[in-house]
């Protein structure tokens, strides 16, 4: 099952994205519609919103008036997290539920407005956001669902930030003008949850491409999923990504940290769920010290390639990667170095479908790198 988190602010457009989805064959879990049913007549979710709230937030036939509810609920930081408090566990064990009656290949689309503001990211193998700019978003609450304009703007207020969102999106879909195309996005899905089901992970020809400012923001979301999934492990981006100003393969490189082999291979599952599976176990040489063989896994994201490497925190391996990661920052001379091999053998080995006669070329290079970053470490030491 791929779980798929869909967000934005209220008016962004989000049920549209969520119906051309379901069209697609996507089972959408609607967390507005969830909101709804926890608090339907005779259930206990809505006899303590009148109990909390008063007895006016209840119509003449006992169901509720949303709109004095509302009123109240949003009139204070207070009454909000109050609400909140009734309402979110009622529809985290309905949303479970769903989950737990999709199919075993579903693609599972969770439509939750509050995704950024219960901090719930991490958990979905994907996030999309889906955005329209602020006087939209007014503009489609009042002429559109009739909602009051002082009232419209208090909710979107209170949500998260434009900015908020756009760090935890994987997806970006602008939803301003015209409806976005979730063709793409969807094949992208469909290849995703095949991998994660049968364990495979996305591979391609290694092309060297020009320093990305988005990789930062995009290995601290992924490293947050790895870490999640890992029961909280240390998780550092390294590789060439890492390298602000560096030309690299647009693939994300992590190192995990693990107690030892043990641990590395008790993790197996649970990162081949959470989309990174296991590819194998090898040595890393030549400038490993007598350190264990590496786990490698890598994600089964086709959109976002990733590596991930598995060692013992402060070991010899994982010290290297930091080290010459941290080298490669400093030294201005080995970063061009490093960019212009990486580029020739890029244009070398581009039929080379899955990198590692890409990776093997460089390592004469590397080699010769060990001295200069013993040297950049001993500097750093005194």
């Amino acid at each position: 099952m791929l779980r798929v988190g869909l967000t934005g602010g209220i008016g962004s457009g989000k049920s549209t994205i969520a119906r051309l989805l379901a069209e697609r064959g996507a089972v959408v879990i609607d967390a507005d519609k969830l909101a709804r049913e926890v608090l339907e007549p005779g259930t206990d979710g809505l006899a303590e919103v009148a109990k909390a709230f008063g007895e006016d937030v209840l119509n003449a036939d006992g169901t509720l008036d949303r709109a004095a509810l509302a009123a109240k609920a949003f009139a204070s930081e207070e009454a909000r997290q109050t609400l909140n408090g009734i309402t979110h566990p009622r529809i985290g064990a309905l949303t479970g539920q769903r989950m737990a009656e999709a199919p075993e290949d579903a693609i599972v689309v969770h439509d939750i407005p509050l995704l950024v503001e219960r901090d719930m990211a991490a958990v979905y193998h994907l996030v999309i956001v889906v955005f329209a700019d602020s006087a939209t978003r007014l503009e489609r609450l009042v002429g559109s669902r009739g909602m009051d304009r002082q009232d419209a703007e208090k909710r979107i207020a209170a949500q998260a930030t434009d900015e908020q969102r756009r760090a935890v999106a994987d997806v970006w879909l602008d939803n301003s003008g015209e409806v976005p195309d979730v063709t793409a996005l969807w094949d992208r899905l469909v290849g995703f949850e095949k991998n994660v089901r049968t364990q495979s992970y996305a591979s391609g020809a290694p092309k060297v491409v020009p320093y990305d400012e988005t990789w930062p923001a995009q290995a601290l979301r992924i490293a947050r999923r790895i870490s999640l999934a890992a029961g909280g492990r240390h998780v550092e981006h390294i590789g060439s990504t890492s390298v602000p100003g560096l030309a690299a393969k647009d693939v994300l490189d992590f190192q995990l940290a693990v107690e030892d082999v043990e641990t590395a291979d008790g993790l197996r599952e649970a990162l081949a769920q959470a989309g990174f599976p296991y590819v194998g176990p090898y040595e890393d040489t030549p400038r490993g010290e007598g350190g264990w063989d590496k786990r490698l896994h890598a994600g089964a994201d086709p959109g976002r390639r990733v590596n991930l490497h598995l060692r013992v925190e402060g070991a010899a391996n994982w010290r290297w990667a930091v080290d010459f990661r941290d080298w490669l920052r400093h030294d201005a001379q080995a970063r061009e170095e490093y960019a212009n091999l990486k580029l020739e053998l890029s244009q070398r080995f581009a039929a080379d479908g899955d990198g590692f006669a890409y990776g093997d070329a460089k390592e004469p290079w590397m080699v010769a790198a060990v001295r200069r970053v013993e040297a950049y470490r001993g500097g750093q030491a005194s």
